[in-house]
């Protein structure tokens, strides 16, 4: 008979070795230094691995190569110069195949409108509605690609001007604008070809924007972009930031005031006011909108006390609202030296205008009368911004063209209660005019289902625009942040997952391996080599017993 004491020692051995042949069974592994690794890297390295991880899984773009892909040169295009109330005819096309989703809009002559007689009431100013007689715009048919820019040409400023608007003596050219660090509105704003998110349906196949955006002008979701900081030539559209210091600085909409020649001498795209002539300053801030005068832009500067403290009452403002790829010249939007916008920024400035009143009843207006002056009698403009006449929807928007900064777009619409707005640089009219292209992605937009992960976010101030990446300027790990954005590839390095607080310039990136937890597996471990130690120490204690192991008790 064997001593009790020796024979204690045998049952923590068994436990032991229970629990070691247990752990294969269950599938558990050593960890090693390639299951869970993470890596601390630059975020610009993030941006650009998450991007192409996207624009690998998101559907080919008809007719254009996919981000930082070499994309065959685009026949050059010839812009349209600037045409007051264009009408073109609908091109013909297939009827569409049954099941397609409605796609509403149509281009429509702007009607008509007589003088009115002396003494005439004047015209009420109301929100625009779709045209009752209004066909729908038609699916493209036509493919072109769009200008490549993956090799983010423009990230610090457009290119040379080739004309002498921008012109200036050797020396005091002006700085450029710094390139925030970050990406403003999120890292995969950072990339200069196309942004999508996962799963989206085709891109419109008749963009012809260089640069271009769509964003939620409620919730300042940004949906899909092409180079969305790249940095163009604004045109007219730069009147949206001049809109928006006026509104802020000239407060009395009846105030009256009186045109001049010089006014009316200004260069450009002109409304017809001039001296003499008696407008209010709601009248100004609406044949701006309409008729994209620049004669009414340097009228309603100099009231503002002068065009150089407009405009730089205009850089303030772009810089507070976050806009910062944005640097004003001109009130009127004519090219200037370092005069630059992005299509990211004219989002953000429409949805800063679009929140403070009258603006969204100004650019909703179809027809204002403009006041004569001297022997001229009054007469009607129409807005020049096609959207408002044909989009189900249209809530308006801004039109622009220099030679220079070719064809620019702003359009904004509403559908089943969701507002999105469109912006477009460096575009032409083909293969058919600009604002249908907009109809085209403002379609696209509004067909996203619910839920769909945007690929970044409308920042509302410069606090929020120089923020850490993974602060205010994303929403917080629970609701969106924490989202996977790559796909699996034989079980390994199935993922790249944000982890929504990144500091500095650094991201965390976590490369999931097995789909086991790491950390699940180091506790275990450690409990197997207690329970093992536990069995080497009894094995001692069994040893250093009284007697031999063969003895038997007396």
């Amino acid at each position: 008979m064997r001593s009790p004491r020796r024979q204690g020692w045998y049952a923590p051995i068994t436990l032991a070795v229970l629990a070691l042949l247990a752990a294969p069974a269950s599938g558990l592994t050593a960890p090693t230094a390639a299951s869970e690794p993470t890596a601390r890297i630059d975020a610009g390295t993030v941006a650009h691995t998450i991007d192409q991880t996207a624009a690998a899984e998101a559907p080919a773009q008809p007719g254009s190569a996919p981000p930082n892909a070499a994309q065959p040169a685009a026949a050059p295009q010839v812009a349209a110069p600037p045409v007051a109330a264009p009408t073109l005819a609908a091109p013909q096309v297939a009827a569409r195949p049954a099941g397609s989703p409605p796609v509403a809009a149509s281009q429509v002559a702007a009607p008509e409108v007589a003088a009115r007689p002396a003494g005439s009431p004047p015209l009420t100013v109301k929100a625009a509605a779709p045209d009752a007689d209004a066909t729908s715009v038609l699916p493209p048919t036509e493919t072109i690609s769009s200008p490549d820019t993956s090799d983010c040409a423009q990230k610090t400023g457009p290119p040379p001007a080739q004309d002498e608007s921008e012109s200036v003596p050797t020396g005091l050219q002006p700085p450029p604008l710094p390139v925030p660090a970050t990406p403003v509105g999120g890292y995969r704003l950072g990339t200069c070809g196309f942004t999508v998110p996962r799963g989206s349906p085709a891109l419109p196949p008749d963009i012809s924007a260089a640069a271009w955006m769509i964003a939620d002008l409620d919730t300042g979701d940004v949906l899909a972009g092409k180079d969305p900081h790249g940095r163009y030539r604004p045109a007219s559209t730069l009147k949206l930031l001049t809109m928006n210091v006026l509104l802020r600085t000239m407060k009395d909409p009846n105030r009256v005031l009186i045109g001049s020649q010089e006014d009316a001498d200004q260069p450009g795209s002109r409304v017809g006011i001039g001296p003499g002539g008696r407008y209010t300053v709601r009248q100004l801030m609406t044949f701006l909108l309409l008729g994209s005068g620049n004669d009414v832009a340097h009228a309603l500067a100099t009231a503002n006390g002068g065009v150089p403290k407009t405009v730089q009452q205009m850089n303030a403002q772009a810089k507070a609202l976050g806009a910062l790829d944005t640097k004003a010249a001109t009130v009127s939007g004519l090219d200037g030296p370092g005069q630059m916008t992005s299509a990211y920024d004219l989002a953000l400035i429409a949805r800063s205008d679009m929140a403070m009143s009258p603006f969204a009843e100004l650019i909703a207006t179809k027809y204002a009368k403009v006041p004569g002056f001297g022997e001229y009698q009054a007469f009607s403009i129409a807005n020049e911004n096609k959207l408002l006449f044909g989009y189900r929807g249209a809530l308006g928007g801004k039109t622009g063209f220099t030679d220079d900064a070719g064809n620019t777009f702003v359009g904004m619409a509403e559908q089943d209660g969701r507002r999105l707005v469109v912006t477009m640089l460096a575009g032409t009219q083909q293969p058919r005019r600009q604002w249908m292209q907009a109809a085209s992605l403002l379609d696209w937009g509004f067909a996203l289902p619910p839920g769909t992960t945007p690929i970044g976010r409308l920042v509302s101030s410069a606090a929020e625009a120089t923020a850490a990446p993974g602060t205010p300027s994303l929403p917080p790990i629970t609701s969106r942040s924490d989202r996977t954005i790559g796909g699996s590839s034989s079980g390994t390095a199935a993922s790249i997952r944000t982890t929504g607080r990144v500091a500095g310039s650094t991201a965390a990136v976590t490369a999931a391996g097995s789909g086991r937890s790491g950390g699940s597996n180091v506790i275990v471990w450690i409990i197997l080599v207690l329970l093992a130690l536990m069995a080497a120490g009894a094995v001692v204690i069994g040893l250093r017993g009284p007697g031999s192991p063969d003895s038997e008790d007396p």
